[in-house]
């Protein structure tokens, strides 16, 4: 691979690309930075235009057409954990690495998941919005213990099973849904299939990945399963939760309320969602900390840098032609 080739940045979720400028551009090779907020048709241009060796990206889609526009594409890197944004496929297919960084941030999402649940079962966001606006009512709290509730994980991967961890403390009932992680469980998880799950939990925690098969995984027959008065946590893809069902499930009392970090057209917040009192919503932030952030951006340039200097990437996600 020539030092000239170029590795394309598409998108990022931080202040600047300092961090992969220096390790792409230590190992001679050439850091393109796409503008910011590019339509898709304008992303397959630019990259069209690049011709880039690597692509790095955080959100922006990477489409089938534009991968087959590439004529040096060796490997596209996912600054982050789920590939729902890469055309997995079409990458396999032109010989291109596709790789991600599946460990980077799971103590945050979990913490974040818990942080999501205390919220609601403690009312925190919507105490702290009534006093804001000049109320000042102890009376009207109808709170939860946490040690006595049932707490169901839709997803028991690595992230899945650390907030479970973490869960054990309070001493609450973890269940979860059934994987190949299923006897990876030292800590006193119950494993059942979902509807088992949703129909027996008081808290219901999202940590599946988004596929094909996972969309409007929660849709509103999923929703119907669930415990009515329950509370829907949601940390990671917004795909995976039918939004108008979820609004219909909240306004007709089924959910108690639902904490959200991911929405299925985001940036776009339904106003249904916003007016809800017991729903809180954070700008897809779970996965981010000063220390999380700096293990992504410098692993997913590394892994750049490896497949281009020959060597097999730490973390594929296919296997290329």
């Amino acid at each position: 691979m020539a030092k000239h080739d170029s590795v394309m940045i598409t998108d990022y979720a931080w202040p600047d690309v300092e961090i992969e400028r220096s390790i792409v551009e230590r190992a001679g090779y050439e850091l393109l930075v796409s503008p910011a907020e590019l339509t898709v048709t304008d992303l397959d241009d630019a990259i069209t235009t690049a011709d880039p060796a690597a692509i790095l990206t955080c959100w922006a889609p990477i489409s089938a057409a534009a991968i087959a526009a590439t004529t040096r594409l060796r490997v596209i890197a996912r600054m982050g954990v789920g590939l729902d944004n890469i055309d997995v496929p079409a990458a396999t297919a032109a010989g291109a690495w596709v790789t991600n960084v599946p460990d980077y941030c799971t103590e945050e999402v979990a913490e974040h998941a818990v942080a999501l649940i205390l919220g609601l079962t403690r009312g925190v966001a919507a105490f702290d919005r009534s006093v804001r606006a000049g109320a000042w009512q102890p009376a009207t709290a109808r709170l939860t213990r946490l040690s006595s509730r049932t707490i169901g994980i839709v997803g028991f991967g690595r992230i899945g099973r650390r907030t479970a961890a973490i869960l054990s403390g309070f001493g609450c009932r973890v269940l979860a849904t059934s994987s190949k992680h299923a006897q990876d469980n030292n800590i006193g998880v119950e494993i059942a299939p979902l509807p088992t799950v949703l129909a027996e939990s008081d808290v219901v925690v999202i940590h599946a990945p988004l596929t094909d098969q996972t969309r409007h995984l929660i849709d509103a027959t999923a929703l119907a399963t669930i415990k009515k008065g329950a509370y829907l946590i949601n940390v990671s893809r917004g795909g995976l939760v039918d939004t108008a069902a979820l609004i219909h499930a909240l306004h007709s009392g089924h959910l108690a309320g639902a904490a959200l970090d991911v929405l299925e057209d985001e940036p776009v917040v339904d106003p249904a969602l916003l007016a809800h009192p017991d729903v809180i919503v954070t700008p897809h932030v779970a996965f981010s900390s000063d220390e999380s952030l700096i293990e992504l951006r410098t692993k997913a340039a590394q892994e750049v840098v490896r497949v281009l200097g020959g060597s097999p990437p730490l973390n594929p996600c296919n296997s290329p032609d």
